[in-house]
């Protein structure tokens, strides 16, 4: 998910993050990662309209581009991707850096959200697997022991893998990489002039922009992160050893699933959440099953909980808050992490230099085809409106390069999946069963759980049930919500049928494979109708 946002430096700026500092290119500013140069300069193997050009009256040393995206996180490596597809001479400027110097692109996602969480998930939940579930396969293990540093290891390794790919995908698409911080510095004639800062120091000139400079991780008032004690995204991701008390402000996507990871390898976890009810935007019997779940692991969560002060100190920090029925609590962890949203990045885009506007919460504004108010200016993922996730940030790259291109492409936002990636995994698309309460809507709905699923039985894992919400008049598929066995991968069925307007009878009446998971959400189909075969 792109949840998590640039790593931060002393002064809360990023030290190497998705606005796009130390610029180098494809070009004079040759990067290690970049496409063999021809004479003079130029990357050389590729269409004319794929390379850098100065022409007119512009300066020789402006690089002159139809498109440049402002951040190689997911939405911006991708639309610059897309638009190079498409025929259009593009760049693509990010700041992020990985030890050594080396350009670490995919942004927060790649570098400390999505894809190292993820690492992090599969290691720990190995980890569980071998100390309580091994001895039911036959699989006998003597004293079990985690190396922490080893799993960090592996961890940094997926993480420089997936930027290595994204290096490897510009120079398959010819697209110019600066590595630096990109800001507007004004507008000549009809093209907008954006400056690389940096130790090589550029400027590109484009008739076209798309911003996808990210998010970063919201602080509590008055707190800062020090990855040490209170941690953000990257610290949580970081942690040396497991710590004997982690507490958790935010039960939130990241909050649930760090907590996750360390409460498996014996961290005792607290999460604080001020929300009175658990996973609010989830199905509320999906919500129910994950908290139950949650507190079997062992993890306390405590709702509608106030924070007050934070003091931190040399090997602790200490959380005084009010819980939900008013009283005075303080609780003492090793480290804190704090997960309580995130805000849009757009510290030195240069905003102000060209009248490029924000919203009222710092998001940068734009319409329902992500158009800013500057002509020929897009923004796109986590820095406007809408859910902060990697795979919508993707969908609107690829849907305004198009978009340049005088295509018409569609992002429906009511499709979009949710994942959260515990254990049961948490995934849902559409609408929720109080939301279709609030608004009224008459509606049918069938479950179906894992427990009466052959595959589930088989993995040893049958917690949880997929859900389907279908509309009573026209039995079109309203919702679909899984919790329990790779719900991160079933919720693809589940998109597909509603972007096709599929009915649930549509659902019921597909073949699938005998023994899989995704029986169970044949049977949910089947179940709103009152006719599940298997339960």
């Amino acid at each position: 998910m792109s949840a998590e946002g640039p790593p931060q430096g002393a002064n809360g700026a990023p030290s190497g993050g998705s606005a796009a500092a130390q610029p180098q290119a494809w070009g004079d500013h040759a990067s290690a990662e970049g496409p063999p140069q021809g004479a003079n300069g130029a990357p050389s193997g590729g269409s004319a309209a794929a390379q850098p050009q100065a022409s007119g009256d512009h300066a020789a040393d402006v690089a002159q581009f139809d498109v440049v995206v402002i951040g190689a996180g997911p939405g911006g490596y991708v639309a610059a991707i897309r638009a190079a597809q498409l025929g259009f001479a593009t760049a693509c400027i990010d700041e992020w850096t990985r030890d050594g110097g080396k350009p670490a692109l995919g942004g927060t996602c790649t570098n400390v959200g999505c894809i190292p969480s993820k690492a992090l998930l599969q290691s720990s939940e190995n980890y569980a697997h071998a100390g309580h579930a091994f001895a039911e396969h036959g699989i006998e293990i003597g004293a079990l022991a985690m190396n922490v540093a080893t799993m960090l290891a592996r961890k940094n390794k997926v993480v420089a893998q997936n930027n290595d790919g994204i290096a490897y995908l510009f120079r398959k698409n010819k697209v110019a990489f600066y590595h630096g911080r990109g800001a507007f510095a004004g507008k000549d004639g009809d093209r907008w002039t954006i400056s690389v800062d940096g130790p090589g120091a550029a400027t590109l000139a484009a008739r076209h922009v798309i911003i996808a400079t990210g998010s970063a991780p919201r602080a509590l008032p008055g707190v800062a992160f020090d990855n040490v004690r209170v941690l953000d995204n990257a610290g949580a991701l970081a942690i040396p050893d497991v710590p004997k008390r982690l507490g958790v402000v935010g039960a939130g996507v990241v909050g649930l699933e760090m907590g996750s990871v360390w409460r498996r390898l014996g961290a005792d976890v607290t999460i604080l959440e001020a929300l009175p009810v658990f996973l609010g935007a989830a199905d509320e019997a999906v919500a129910k099953e994950a908290q139950k779940q949650f507190a079997k692991q062992g993890i306390a969560i405590r709702l509608g909980v106030t924070i007050g002060t934070v003091r931190t100190g040399a090997r602790e920090v200490s959380v005084d808050y009010t819980d939900a029925a008013g009283k005075a609590q303080s609780a003492t962890f090793d480290r804190l992490i704090v997960s309580i949203g995130r805000v849009p990045f757009t510290a030195g885009l240069g905003a102000d230099n060209v009248g490029l506007a924000l919203d009222a919460r710092g998001f940068i504004a734009v319409d329902a085809e992500c158009r800013t108010n500057l002509a020929n200016v897009f923004a796109i993922g986590d820095v406007v409106r809408g859910p902060m996730l990697a795979h919508k940030a993707e969908d609107e790259g690829v849907a305004v390069a198009e978009r340049i291109a005088g295509q018409q492409p569609h992002v429906d936002f009511n499709t979009i999946p949710w994942v959260i990636y515990t254990s049961p995994e948490i995934a849902w698309v559409g609408r929720t069963e109080q939301q279709l309460r609030a608004d009224g809507v008459a509606y049918r709905s069938g479950s179906f759980p894992f427990a009466a699923n052959g595959r589930a039985r088989a993995l040893g894992d049958t917690t949880g049930f997929v859900r389907i919400l279908a509309d009573t008049a026209t039995d079109r598929v309203l919702g679909v919500h899984v919790i329990g066995p790779w719900a991160s991968e079933l919720i693809a069925e589940g998109v597909m049928a509603m972007e096709f307007g599929a009915s649930s009878e549509d659902i019921a009446r597909i073949c699938h494979a005998h023994p899989t998971l995704s029986e169970a959400t044949r049977e949910a189909a089947l179940a709103v109708d009152k006719r599940t075969l298997n339960l």
